[in-house]
């Protein structure tokens, strides 16, 4: 490769990481071409992209965007993100399918260094939509408990008074 390809490859995976919160590094060793395919085509599908390039190119990008980078060795594929838990769910499924394959070498979220177990821990995290949907279950439940107590003294109140209006017609 020319120093010129280089240099655009590099710059345009740092504006992929620019705009990335999560970038996990991965190991692809023993996955053939078929199922190469079959991630790429997952990450796609959930937002992500999977980039493999050279260690030092990879890690030029990293230095670039303003992160701190860390040391790869061996063949090294890039995943890209805007949802951490979704890029890690998806690597973290496709792994367990695929006899721990591609291995998870770590990343950074955020700007911060995270090993491969924490991935792995991201990975087991509930989608943003659950978690929101979770939380508006959260708070529509006292709410729901409050306005049934207020419409039980409601029929409460209604029946002391149909009670008083019965008493006051029968005397």
């Amino acid at each position: 490769m020319k120093r010129a390809e280089k240099d655009q490859l590099v710059s345009e995976l740092t504006t992929k990481i620019k705009g990335a919160t999560a970038l996990y590094y991965t190991d692809f060793t023993g996955l053939n071409v078929k199922s190469m395919t079959e991630l790429r085509r997952r990450f796609r599908r959930a937002g992500v992209e999977y980039v493999v390039i050279k260690n030092s190119l990879a890690l030029r990008a990293v230095n670039d965007s303003g992160l701190a980078g860390t040391k790869l060795k061996g063949p090294t594929g890039v995943v890209v993100g805007r949802d951490p838990v979704a890029a890690a769910k998806v690597l973290a499924d496709f792994a367990k399918e695929h006899e721990q394959k591609p291995e998870i070498k770590g990343g950074l979220l955020e700007g911060r260094a995270i090993g491969g177990a924490q991935v792995k821990h991201l990975a087991s995290l509930p989608s943003r939509d659950q978690m929101l949907a979770e939380f508006a279950a959260g708070l529509q439940s006292p709410l729901a408990a409050f306005v049934g107590a207020l419409n039980g003294l409601l029929y409460m109140w209604v029946g002391a008074l149909e009670a008083l209006r019965q008493q006051k017609e029968s005397a």
